[in-house]
């Protein structure tokens, strides 16, 4: 049994997709982000950090694992699945994974800074890190007009690339003109594990669409206060 903590977060939804993909029993503890809970002495013992997501083992003498791209690899290694065991597929899986964990992860993240939380708007700030998200969805696009997926074989890199370039709306990037990586979103959301997991631990939804524009609102003056912490 696997207890995971985690919000409704990009980096969250990672852990939850693989956690469902590989069919693994888990236990679902929300973190209420807002009230900081997850800088809680607690939760600091499982994550130093103080970040979601972050599971305990229950059958590994409650080994902890925090950093989202840990815990995939951790339960990829644990179960054979998800990524090759040979130190070549192996490295394509991992390859791509840090270019998410590295790239279009933080890259996402200081565009939704930027451009929706920040009161005061800094326009060469939004168009630096609008543009530089745009550049890696266009290396994604690349890869992915020679493979049906990232690395090959369906992988732990699609589930981490895909739970934030599924976002790309909020944080104002266009997909307009990728053709490959449209296909691979299409794909992605096709999934049920991947549509299960994007609902843990509630299912939220889009604060894009018409008519969600005070529900937007409402997000970010919350997330306003979380982003200075």
């Amino acid at each position: 049994m696997i207890d995971l903590y985690t919000a409704a977060t990009p980096n969250g939804h990672k852990a939850s997709v693989v956690l469902e993909e590989l069919g693994l029993p888990y236990t679902v503890h929300p973190i209420n982000l807002a009230s900081n809970e997850q800088k809680q002495p607690w939760f600091l013992a499982i994550n130093p950090n103080g970040r979601i997501p972050a599971i305990i083992d229950r059958e590994a003498d409650d080994f902890a694992v925090f950093e989202s791209g840990a815990i995939l690899i951790y339960l990829a290694e644990k179960t054979g699945r998800l990524m090759p065991s040979d130190a070549k597929g192996r490295s394509r899986v991992i390859q791509w994974l840090m270019f998410q964990m590295g790239g279009v992860g933080p890259m996402m993240g200081q565009a939704n800074v930027f451009f929706r939380y920040f009161p005061e708007k800094i326009q060469p700030a939004i168009d630096r890190y609008q543009n530089e998200s745009r550049r890696l969805f266009e290396v994604l696009d690349g890869q992915l007009a020679r493979e049906e997926w990232l690395a090959g074989d369906y992988s732990i890199a699609d589930i981490a690339n895909w739970c934030w370039a599924r976002t790309h709306r909020w944080s104002g990037v266009s997909v307009e003109g990728l053709p490959h990586l449209q296909r691979w979103l299409d794909a992605m959301k096709a999934r049920p594990a991947c549509q299960r997991g994007i609902e843990v631990p509630a299912k939220v939804d889009s604060l894009v669409a018409p008519g969600k524009e005070k529900d937007a609102q409402a997000f970010i003056e919350a997330a306003r206060g979380m982003v200075q912490r």
